[in-house]
């Protein structure tokens, strides 16, 4: 199987906010496409919301989608969905420095430490209300 499953956050009204603080914490340039260019804007408060939004990582990290929600349908207060990231000990300078960022006026849960399992974790819920897991594998497993 080719396919890929990328996460896609939901906001009320923050899509183009929550993506340029991602890209600017990933160091890529999301794209955005509103409701009104598309001419699916049914209620004039959703006009200039965010239809659709990516964000490619580099080096094939992947992709992140997010869209705002028309006025009409309902977004839950929370998710309890959580953005997984992960690598080797190659990419411990660079996780621990997104998990820096993503950690800056959001909610600290558990910092980035040695686990049980041997490995370098962390987690915490960023400004947007989008929860994160940073893991680095540790020597000998990535």
């Amino acid at each position: 199987m080719t396919a890929r499953i990328s996460p896609y956050l939901n906001f009320r009204t923050e899509a183009r906010a929550a993506m340029e603080f991602y890209g600017e914490v990933f160091g890529a340039e999301p794209t955005f496409s509103t409701f009104d260019e598309y001419g699916m804007a049914q209620d004039t408060a959703d006009a200039g919301k965010i239809m659709h939004s990516q964000l490619e990582l580099p080096a094939d990290g992947g992709v992140l989608m997010a869209s705002d929600t028309p006025a009409g349908m309902p977004v839950p207060d929370e998710s309890s969905a959580s953005v997984a990231l992960f690598g080797g000990p190659q990419d411990a300078e660079a996780l621990r420095a997104v998990f820096a960022r993503l950690s800056e006026g959001g909610t600290p849960g558990v910092p980035m430490e040695v686990a049980p399992w041997g490995d370098e974790f962390g987690m915490c819920t960023d400004r947007f209300g989008v929860g994160w897991m940073v893991n680095v594998a540790g020597p000998g497993q990535g």
